[in-house]
C-alpha cells in the first residue's frame, strides 16, 4: 500500500492544522530516506534550484516516490516562455473581478478556485503546473495577459487562505485525514472512473456495485471517482474506466496520467486511441485479412468518389464518423442523393469518414474479450422497426432492442475466433467485439475498448463470475507489478 506524506520546512508551518503522522519535515525526509512507497506532497517554503524544497522533489524522484511538484514542473515554472496564453473565455470574468486594476493576481490550491468564471482555467493551470499552491499574476493591456506563475509555500498563507487550502487539500487527497487502521483489510486501492452526468454509461449502478464487491474479494478497496478527481489519481494503484471513452476527452487524459504514474489501467491509452477510431479498425482488418464488410474511407463527395462507392459497396450502405459510440454518427443511406447529403454533413465533423457495405441481420453478436480470452457472449437484437440496436429517435422505452446472453462455449466458433483475432491485434485489455453472421460468413463490425457491462445483461449467464474475472485480472497485474 502506498502512503501519502506531507513534507514541510518547519513544524510551525503546520501548527494551525490538526497534528498528523502523515506530516514530516524536509530535513527528516532528506535524512531518513524511507524505502516504503510514498506519495509526497511537497509543501516547502522555497522550491528554487538547490533549495531544500527542490531537493525534496529531486530525492523523491530518485527514491521512486511520486511527488508533487516534480522537478520538471519546478523547472518549467522558471521559464515564462512555456506559460502559454490565457483562454479568451476568462477575459470577461477577469474584468469583473479586477475592476479598475490593471494588474491582478489570484491563488489556486490543488487546482481549486472558487472565483466566478475562473474554475476551469484554474483546473487547467494546475494540470499544466501541478503545484500545491500557485499564484497567478495577470496584467491588462488590450486583453489580460499572464505575466507570472509563482509557487507559494504553506507559510505564506494568510489566515483566510488557510481554511481554503485545508479544504482543497482534503478534496485532493482525502486519505491524509483518515485515522490509521488497526488492521488493513485491503492490499490495493482502485479508482473506478464514472460520470454521474453521463446518460448512457457503460455500466449501470447495479453492475458498479458488483464490481466493487468483486474488487473487495480480490483484496482491493474501491473509490468511485468523477472527472473532477483527475489530480487524485496518484492515491491509487489501479484505474478502471467506466465512462464512455474518447481521445479528445478527459477519459483519455485520465488513462494517460494513470499509465504515467505506473498504475494498472483499463482502458489503457493505446486501446482508447485505437478502438475509438473506426478508420484505424478498417485498416487493421484489411492489412491482417480479417473478415469484415467491404469498406472505404471518404475524404470528399466528388461525383467520381460517390460513383466508385456505389459500384463497390452498393445501396443501401452505411457511413460512419470515426469516433461514434452507441450507434451515434452511424447512418444508412439508400441512394446517391442521400449519400452525398449525409457524407457532406459528417465530413464537417471529421476529415475522414467510413463507408461500409450494409449487412442486414436480426441481431449483432458482442463477444467480451479480456487478455485474449472470451468472458461473455451476447446477442443484441435490433430496436423495433429499426436497422440498429439503438434508435435514438424513438421513445426512451423503445430506443434499444432485446438481448440474449449465452455461455461463451455456445457462441459459434467462427464468431469467437474472429473476435479473439481482432482483439489480440489491439492489445491485452478489456474489449467488446461486435460481429454479424450471415450463414457461414462472419463480419467484424467494431471493437470497443470500453464495452457495456450492465447488471442482468452481460452477466446474465455467468453472474458474479464475470466481475470476479475482471477484478481478478487487475489483481494479477498488480501482483506482477
Amino acid at each position: 500500500m502506498t502512503t501519502i506524506k506531507l513534507v514541510i520546512d518547519r513544524d510551525s508551518d503546520w501548527k494551525v492544522y490538526y497534528p498528523s503522522d502523515d506530516v514530516m519535515t524536509a530535513q527528516v525526509y532528506i535524512d531518513e530516506a524511507p524505502l516504503t512507497p510514498h506519495r509526497i506532497i511537497n509543501l516547502c517554503r522555497n522550491y528554487q534550484y538547490q533549495s531544500r524544497g527542490y531537493y525534496v522533489s529531486l530525492l523523491a524522484e530518485a527514491r521512486g516516490h511520486k511527488v508533487i511538484p516534480s522537478v520538471k514542473t519546478l523547472t518549467d515554472l522558471a521559464q515564462p516562455a512555456v506559460y502559454g496564453v490565457l483562454d479568451h473565455s476568462i477575459q470577461k470574468p477577469l474584468n469583473a473581478l479586477a475592476g479598475d486594476e490593471t494588474r491582478w493576481r489570484w491563488s489556486i490550491y490543488f487546482g481549486q478556485c472558487d472565483l466566478p468564471g475562473l474554475t476551469e482555467a484554474s483546473r487547467q493551470m494546475f494540470e499544466r503546473f501541478p503545484v500545491p499552491i500557485l499564484q497567478l499574476t495577470v496584467q491588462k493591456k488590450t486583453n489580460w495577459q499572464l505575466v507570472s506563475i509563482k509557487a507559494l509555500g504553506l507559510h505564506s498563507l494568510a489566515e483566510a487562505e488557510e481554511e481554503v487550502f485545508a479544504a482543497s487539500l482534503e478534496r485532493f487527497s482525502k486519505k491524509v485525514w483518515r485515522a490509521p487502521r488497526a488492521q488493513r483489510r485491503y492490499r490495493y486501492d482502485m479508482a473506478i472512473l464514472i460520470n454521474d452526468k453521463e446518460t448512457t454509461p457503460p455500466s449501470d449502478k447495479g453492475a458498479l456495485k458488483k464490481f466493487e464487491r468483486a474488487a473487495h474479494r480480490q483484496g482491493m478497496d474501491v473509490d468511485f471517482i468523477q472527472p473532477s478527481d483527475y489530480f487524485r489519481l496518484a492515491e491509487y494503484d489501479a484505474l478502471f474506466i467506466r465512462e464512455t471513452t474518447n481521445v479528445n476527452h478527459h477519459t483519455y487524459r485520465f488513462s494517460r496520467k494513470a499509465t504515467h504514474e505506473g498504475m494498472v489501467v483499463m482502458d489503457d491509452p493505446d486501446s482508447i486511441l485505437r478502438c475509438t477510431n473506426k478508420i484505424y479498425l478498417a485498416d487493421l482488418i484489411r492489412t491482417r485479412h480479417l473478415p469484415a464488410p467491404k469498406s472505404r474511407a471518404i475524404t470528399s463527395t466528388q461525383n467520381k468518389v460517390l460513383l466508385d462507392l456505389e459500384a463497390s459497396l452498393g445501396f443501401p450502405m452505411v457511413i460512419k464518423i470515426p469516433d461514434g459510440s452507441f450507434s451515434k454518427g452511424v447512418e444508412k443511406v439508400k441512394d446517391l442523393e442521400s449519400l452525398k447529403k449525409m457524407a457532406d454533413q459528417l465530413l464537417k465533423q471529421s476529415a475522414i469518414i467510413l463507408a461500409q457495405a450494409y449487412v442486414p441481420t436480426d441481431y449483432d453478436w458482442r463477444i467480451g474479450v479480456l487478455n485474449g480470452r472470451a468472458i461473455f457472449a451476447c446477442r443484441y437484437f435490433m430496436a423495433k422497426g429499426h436497422w440498429q440496436i439503438y434508435n435514438h429517435a424513438a421513445k426512451p422505452s423503445q430506443q434499444s432492442g432485446g438481448f440474449e446472453t449465452v455461455p461463451t462455449h455456445e457462441a459459434p466458433k467462427a464468431i469467437l475466433k474472429a473476435a479473439l483475432d481482432v482483439a489480440g491485434a489491439f492489445g491485452n485489455g478489456l474489449y467488446g467485439v461486435d460481429l454479424k453472421q450471415c450463414g457461414d460468413a462472419v463480419y467484424i463490425i467494431e471493437v470497443n475498448d470500453n464495452p457495456s457491462i450492465d447488471s442482468g445483461v452481460e452477466d446474465a449467464w455467468s453472474g458474479d463470475g464475470l466481475y470476479d474475472t475482471i477484478m481478478g485480472e487487475f489483481r494479477q497485474r498488480l501482483d506482477r507489478r
